[in-house]
């Protein structure tokens, strides 16, 4: 799965940081909501003994200090992260910590082996919120997915689907074949799916959802986006304030 890796941060862009915090709270009504499950109450830091070493910090560096545990503590109070799925489906789940990015894989029934890549939020668009009473627009949150089959056992080559997952549908961008030949320099990507005949448009999108990359799969990865989205947030948090502490 490695060599795919660098072939998928080529063809799509994530956010260098996460989008969903930037947001504000009322644009994630369209979004599947995340509540905590099973989640576990565990000190986030611990009370230190009395050391003269606290007063060898900065004014700045204590303040800073001050306000990452404020943050740690609210985050963990508001929606404590609960620990990642490890499968859907037919599908294993591995997680990428410190990542924008996790994996699935799981096996078809024609002997096919399919990938996936998927990143965490990356965009958004702006929908009309509905309702008599409704006014203004609601924010939709956008994944970007890889799915690459594999077929036979020599695993020469796949085809590769490029897809937009949003909160309750997923939708196929591209299809490339992916050829691990390489002398190709500039291989042929293929045509835009939505300049395909519409004949074939929907052959492709029921050839995915025969495997299992379907409608479902779009809810369940804004489901899990929305909680590793957190998960990273505190980690990244935990690291700033142990690097500011040294």
């Amino acid at each position: 799965m490695a060599r795919l890796i660098p072939t998928a941060q080529r063809r799509i862009l994530s956010s260098s940081s996460s989008l969903i915090h930037r947001l504000p709270p009322q644009s994630h009504h369209c979004c599947p909501s995340i509540q905590s499950q099973n989640a576990t109450s565990t000190p986030l830091f611990h009370c230190r003994p009395y050391s003269t070493h606290e007063f060898t910090k900065s004014p700045v560096q204590n303040y800073i200090l001050r306000i990452l545990r404020n943050e740690i503590e609210y985050q963990a109070e508001y929606a404590p992260p609960h620990q990642p799925e490890t499968k859907f489906n037919s599908f294993t789940v591995q997680d990428r910590p410190g990542e924008q990015w996790m994996t699935m894989s799981g096996i078809s029934g024609d002997n096919e082996d399919i990938k996936i890549e998927v990143t965490m939020f990356d965009g958004f668009v702006t929908v009309p919120r509905v309702g008599e009473d409704a006014s203004g627009h609601d924010v939709c949150l956008h994944i970007s997915v890889l799915v690459d089959i594999y077929k036979g056992d020599d695993g020469s080559n796949a085809l590769e689907f490029v897809c937009s997952a949003w909160p309750n549908s997923l939708e196929i961008q591209k299809v490339y074949i992916l050829s691990q030949d390489k002398k190709q320099a500039r291989p042929y990507m293929g045509p835009n799916f939505r300049s395909m005949d519409g004949k074939l448009q929907k052959m492709l999108r029921e050839f995915l959802e025969a495997r299992g990359v379907n409608n479902e799969l779009s809810r369940f990865l804004h489901e899990y986006m929305m909680n590793k989205d957190r998960i990273e947030l505190v980690r990244w948090l935990g690291i700033v304030k142990s690097f500011v502490e040294k």
